[in-house]
């Protein structure tokens, strides 16, 4: 009977560390929260990421990476399983990206929203949907840098087929015959040197006459003003116009009568020409003509 007591005091010993144990290595798990499971589908490499591996909403760690495996139906696709807190609740338009830490290698999920092609509240994210990955900052800049690369790849290739012996010698001719319009560039600066010294004097001499220029016409926009003055040049031109046109038509009958005494001095002039005596006797009365009364007929014609 006592062997029989003390196992089953053993055996009930047994259960209870056991069940203590479990109990124990539960806590120590802390997996008593409640997970939300997702799938990353990524077609770009995932170097540095691993089982456990943390995945970061925002910043803060919301869940681990459970596998990572290929697509059986797709070998060009990664399959990433995560486990997310089951209290967040990811929106539809959310994308995975690979985080860095330092300078390690180890990679980490980082879960972003694309707020870029989003202008209405997105949905909630189903349990089990599957998120998409995109190139991380460091995938990017590889990728630039080996595009980089190849066009300075491209560059060198081309510029050794542009440095070729006959290019070459024509780029030589090129460089000589632009040493030679340089140098005709510089006698021709010797050359417009004058000129320009010339070219300086005129704008001086141009800036004088203009001074001078500007002194005449404030005289004569003096001169107008005293022109146009009340009692002025232009009042005197007047009213001496008006004097000039009333004198016209005294003037006009004192040239007609001094023309009518000039044909009558011309008219005596004329008989004192022809009879000068008259000067002594006077004017005499003419001979009656013939035809007329009292004509007699000189001597020498009569028959």
């Amino acid at each position: 009977m006592e062997n029989r007591a003390h196992a089953l005091i053993a055996g009930l010993f047994v259960i209870c560390f056991g069940a203590a144990a479990l109990i124990v290595a539960h806590w120590f798990k802390g997996d008593s929260i409640e997970h939300d499971h997702y799938q990353v589908v990524s077609r770009e490499s995932v170097t540095g990421l691993g089982v456990q591996a943390s995945v970061y909403y925002r910043g803060v760690n919301i869940g681990k990476v459970n596998r990572i495996y290929f697509d059986p139906e797709n070998m060009n696709q990664i399959l990433i399983d995560i486990a997310i807190d089951g209290s967040i609740h990811l929106p539809s338009n959310i994308y995975a990206q690979l985080g860095y830490q330092g300078i390690t290698g180890l990679a980490y999920l980082q879960l972003r929203n694309d707020t870029e092609h989003t202008k209405i509240p997105p949905k909630i994210l189903p349990e089990d949907a599957r998120i998409p990955m995109r190139p991380s900052l460091l995938d990017e800049v590889t990728g630039y840098g080996q595009n980089i690369l190849n066009n300075v790849n491209e560059l060198v290739i081309k510029l050794h087929q542009l440095l070729n012996d006959e290019n070459q010698e024509q780029i030589a001719n090129i460089l000589q015959n632009i040493g030679k319009v340089t140098r005709g560039f510089d006698d021709i600066a010797n050359n417009l040197q004058p000129g320009l010294e010339s070219f300086t004097r005129l704008t001086t001499e141009s800036t004088i006459l203009v001074s001078h220029l500007d002194d005449l016409l404030n005289e004569i926009n003096e001169s107008m003003k005293k022109v146009n003055q009340q009692d002025g040049i232009i009042d005197s031109l007047t009213n001496s116009t008006q004097e000039i046109a009333t004198t016209i038509p005294q003037l006009r009958k004192a040239s007609t009568s001094l023309m009518r005494n000039s044909q009558s001095l011309n008219r005596i002039l004329h008989q004192l020409e022809e009879n000068p005596q008259m000067l002594l006797f006077g004017h005499t009365e003419s001979l009656p003509g013939p035809g007329e009364a009292g004509f007699i007929a000189p001597p020498g014609n009569m028959q």
